[in-house]
């Protein structure tokens, strides 16, 4: 971490730095398989990603009517599934890497701040050669709380420099509150999950290219535009 931070940076994972959903639709239609029922379409199974596996597990579920007292089992079944190959189809957006290096280079602190399981989040950083670019990693179940809740975003904001402007980066309408409720700046990436339209959700920026959060990030530096702590 830089002595003496420029920013401090936190990002959603899924559907904002990774575009995972083919993954974790594979994995959701193996966990059905195994009950003997059908499979759900990628679309289906994107639609219900945003609140954490046990909450996706639970939208499956109700799809597919299979009996709410096999929750537990089938979050674990799905786990199973998806830690067994959850990068396979997963892919980094188009411009993450370099705009994280430049953030980084340029001495921003960063984050990450997902509902995704801690564990399979480390395990995803590690396979696209992220982990050694944040400070702090908060997932689903590192607090008892998750997103939309702010606990979870101030806990990883406070595990980043203080004193310094902060930005939440994420796709989907929970990220957007859960930096409301933190009272934290949110920039909105368009080409992540979402199923509200762009205005529907407050942010500070909207963009769809990774370059033009870095171009915005060195604006900001030079005027009071941040939410300062």
């Amino acid at each position: 971490m830089s002595q003496n931070p420029r920013a401090a940076l936190v990002f959603d994972l899924d559907g904002t730095l990774i575009h995972s959903a083919p993954d974790i639709h594979a994995a959701a239609n193996a966990m059905l398989a195994n009950e003997g029922k059908e499979p759900l379409d990628l679309a289906t199974i994107t639609s219900f990603i945003g609140n954490g596996v046990p909450k996706l597990v639970e939208r499956v579920m109700r799809a597919r009517d299979l009996a709410p007292d096999q929750h537990p089992r089938l979050v674990s079944a799905m786990m199973r599934h998806y830690r067994d190959q959850n990068s396979a189809l997963t892919r980094l957006f188009p411009g993450v890497m370099a705009t994280l290096e430049g953030l980084k280079q340029t001495g921003c602190a960063l984050g990450i701040c997902t509902n995704k399981p801690e564990a399979a989040t480390h395990d995803v950083l590690r396979d696209f050669a992220l982990a050694q670019l944040f400070d702090v990693v908060i997932g689903g179940d590192s607090l008892a709380q998750r997103k939309p809740d702010p606990a979870p975003l101030v806990a990883a904001f406070r595990g980043l420099p203080t004193g310094v402007p902060r930005l939440y980066v994420g796709d989907s309408e929970v990220d957007a509150a859960t930096a409301e409720r933190a009272g934290v700046d949110f920039a909105l990436f368009t080409k992540g999950y979402r199923k509200k339209p762009v205005d529907a959700l407050p942010h500070v920026l909207a963009f769809d290219e990774f370059p033009a959060l870095t171009a915005w990030v060195d604006d900001a530096a030079e005027g009071p535009v941040w939410t300062k702590p």
